[in-house]
């Protein structure tokens, strides 16, 4: 797999591409069955399937503190599709110069000179270019005389509904676990690297697994059954995702996993915690006292959901 970063090193292609522009955040349904279609298209044209990204992403370039929480970080997107067969990754980073790239340019500079495009699969409401000026129906008039053809996404209905990315966001926030799992195709997971927090759970012989989101927003908050892959090895626990209001909020969201049955110093380790099923809100109590009581309660309820719900893949 080849990943390129940046504009300037677009003169490290010299071979064709099938190409697909977006976000793809989360790689759902909808993502993978264009994936599907870069491949078969590149393999029919011995081109190279291509998926271009920006960094940041045009939303949180424009309006950070509006932008929607993110479902995949740039690392999660890059395993992802890496494991769906896309052979070369472009990331442009988003800033001024690619704001000010008039459509023409962007055409001509980006698809033609840079990506040698030979198909080019994007959504009909594809916007691009100074001003988002340059929509479908502009490649579609610039794609004869620049050498490639375009076509647009098909769309993935589950249940009647469109799969999207928002669509996604709105289950994980109301805890509907099980529909984001059909739209992604898995379960929904956040993966990170275990640091410090302040030690609290420890004291009460509840220590956890602290991860660090490093992004703005989480796109889900609560108390969650969850699995958790530690060094290979899959492990049932509890986890919760917020500002932990009760022990003093912190500013942005961070996570915390409790392993059952797990006694081992794993600081500075990479862990994935796939969430499950929702067990409650996050919510602030009198006392840590009180705290203490409702972290009993949510370990047996997940205890309780793995022995009636989940049987655990070895």
């Amino acid at each position: 797999m080849q990943l390129i970063r940046g504009l300037h090193n677009l003169v490290q292609i010299s071979s064709a591409s099938v190409v697909t522009i977006g976000a793809f955040d989360g790689l759902h349904l909808g993502h993978q069955a264009i994936l599907n279609r870069v491949k078969q298209l590149a393999e029919a044209a011995n081109a190279v399937p291509t998926v271009v990204l920006f960094e940041p992403q045009p939303s949180e370039y424009f309006a950070p503190d509006q932008a929607p929480a993110r479902l995949s970080r740039f690392r999660d997107k890059v395993e992802l599709l890496m494991s769906y067969g896309i052979q070369r990754i472009v990331c442009l980073r988003f800033n001024q110069q690619i704001q000010n790239m008039t459509p023409v340019e962007f055409v001509s500079r980006v698809l033609v000179e840079g990506l040698k495009t030979q198909h080019l699969i994007v959504g009909d409401d594809f916007r691009f270019g100074a001003n988002r000026e340059g929509d479908f129906a502009l490649l579609q008039q610039l794609a004869p005389q620049s050498g490639f053809i375009v076509e647009d996404t098909p769309t993935t209905e589950v249940h009647g509904e469109r799969v999207s990315s928002t669509r996604i966001r709105e289950l994980l926030l109301s805890g509907d676990c099980a529909q984001a799992k059909q739209l992604l195709s898995r379960d929904f997971s956040i993966q990170g690297h275990v640091g410090k927090g302040r030690q609290l759970g420890r004291t009460i012989g509840v220590p956890t697994a602290n991860v660090a989101l490093r992004r703005r927003r989480s796109p889900l908050h609560g108390v969650f059954a969850v699995r958790v892959l530690v060094a290979g090895e899959w492990h049932q626990g509890v986890a919760n995702i917020g500002v932990k209001p009760t022990v003093g909020a912190e500013p942005i969201p961070s996570l915390e996993a409790h392993l059952f049955n797990f006694d081992q110093d794993i600081y500075g380790q990479a862990i994935t915690v796939v969430f499950l099923t929702k067990l409650r809100d996050e919510q602030a109590f009198s006392s840590f006292a009180e705290l203490q009581q409702q972290i009993a309660r949510d370990q047996q309820a997940a205890r309780d959901y793995f022995v009636n719900e989940f049987k655990v893949i070895e």
